[in-house]
């Protein structure tokens, strides 16, 4: 069954789809429309999360295949090709397997490109990343594109994108803006998510929405303060233990990474980590979910 991540980034692809081409940058074709395409009867197997059409009039320029993936899927390798073969040749134009993912080590994987016969054939999926989606740092500017604010926050993981994503997301429609914001959150780091609490305590709520959000976020926090304050040293000593063995190994972690270890208090997840060190290839694919 699909996370509320996942489902949280399948919605801002299907409210905005025309974001699907900030992909390409400068290589996207002129287009005036962008639209969803309603699925085929084709098997559920090959049938990406969404089918974007960029059209220029009425006629159709460009396809996505857009998959949201939140961790490594080998049997995608199989069905990926598929996807975009079959939108091609629905709407006579070249498609594009787009790939969300808010994992690093998960972007990388899905970036290799897919050998079809041996002889030279290849799929080159297409990877949004962080450098090709803005960031977004008004909040008038969020407000315009609640959905863009989102990919903005979720990229570059700043205090100021998020707080102008979480105004964005507060002011529009109750079931939606739930549904971006738990994505947001679930996923920027703890001090994102500390700073965003600072920011958030001196702002003039628009909507009893967003002051029900928040207020509910706030007393979460301080219950599971309760409780996880007299396991404070003990996690500690397990985040220095994850950090040693990671450096033991010759995996070189940033300042970001030893924050993000350091802040962690959760510590069934910190075991996790511990168990993990021993495995990866990369600190980026500790943090996986």
């Amino acid at each position: 069954m699909p996370s509320s991540s996942h489902e949280g980034l399948v919605s801002v692809l299907r409210n905005a789809p025309h974001l699907a081409a900030l992909a390409l940058g400068r290589r996207a074709p002129a287009f005036n429309r962008a639209e969803i395409a309603e699925s085929t009867k084709s098997s559920a197997e090959y049938r990406p999360d969404l089918s974007i059409v960029l059209r220029r009039g009425k006629k159709a320029v460009l396809d996505f295949a857009a998959e949201v993936q939140l961790r490594k899927d080998a049997q995608k390798r199989w069905s990926w090709p598929v996807d975009i073969a079959i939108l091609r040749a629905r709407f006579r134009c070249p498609a594009i397997l787009l790939v969300v993912a808010p994992s690093p080590s998960v972007r990388r994987w899905a970036a290799e490109p897919i050998d079809l016969d041996g002889v030279g054939s290849k799929v080159v999926p297409l990877v949004l990343t962080p450098n090709r989606i803005p960031r977004v740092k008004s909040v008038d500017e969020a407000k315009r594109s609640p959905e863009l604010a989102i990919l903005s926050a979720l990229a570059h993981e700043g205090p100021r994108e998020a707080f102008c994503a979480f105004v964005a997301a507060a002011g529009i429609d109750e079931a939606r803006g739930k549904l971006y914001l738990d994505t947001m959150l679930a996923s920027l780091p703890k001090a994102t998510r500390s700073a965003l609490e600072e920011m958030m305590q001196g702002y003039t709520y628009q909507s009893d929405f967003a002051k029900k959000y928040f207020s509910e976020g706030r007393e979460e926090g301080k219950e599971e303060g309760k409780a996880e304050g007299k396991a404070e040293g003990k996690a500690e000593g397990k985040a220095e233990a994850v950090i040693s063995f990671l450096e033991a190994r010759g995996l070189r972690l940033s300042s970001r990474d030893r924050e993000r270890i350091l802040a962690c208090e959760d510590s069934k997840l910190l075991e996790d980590w511990t168990h993990r060190a021993a495995r990866v290839d990369c600190v980026a694919e500790l943090f996986e979910r």
